[in-house]
């Protein structure tokens, strides 16, 4: 094994001996119904990464609509600006409330 400053050192000695079940006894893994339990957790896998995609889609789309609507929105001291014209200076329409 390497270590952190790049030695060369001995791994660990672990001693211990191996389980044997008794021969020919295999069980067969529980079942839901008339599903597997792999195909069952398939399934709750692909369901929860759809709705995390799907959250992270509307936190994404939300994010984009609040930041163009506060583009849109901004107004100044005197009231919301309508339009804009520039010439050597800028002339602003303002709506009176």
């Amino acid at each position: 094994m390497v270590d952190e400053d790049g030695e060369v050192t001995e791994g660990e000695v672990v001693d211990g001996l191996p389980v044997v079940t008794e021969a020919g006894v295999i069980e067969e893994p529980p079942s839901v119904g008339a599903l597997s339990v792999p195909t069952v957790q398939a399934a709750a896998l692909a369901a929860t990464g759809f709705v995390a995609g799907a959250c992270t889609v509307a936190v994404v789309k939300r994010h984009r609509t609040k930041k163009a609507a506060k583009k849109r929105k901004k107004s100044g001291p005197l009231g919301e600006i309508v339009g804009s014209n520039s010439f050597l200076i800028d002339v602003h329409l303002l709506k009176r409330s």
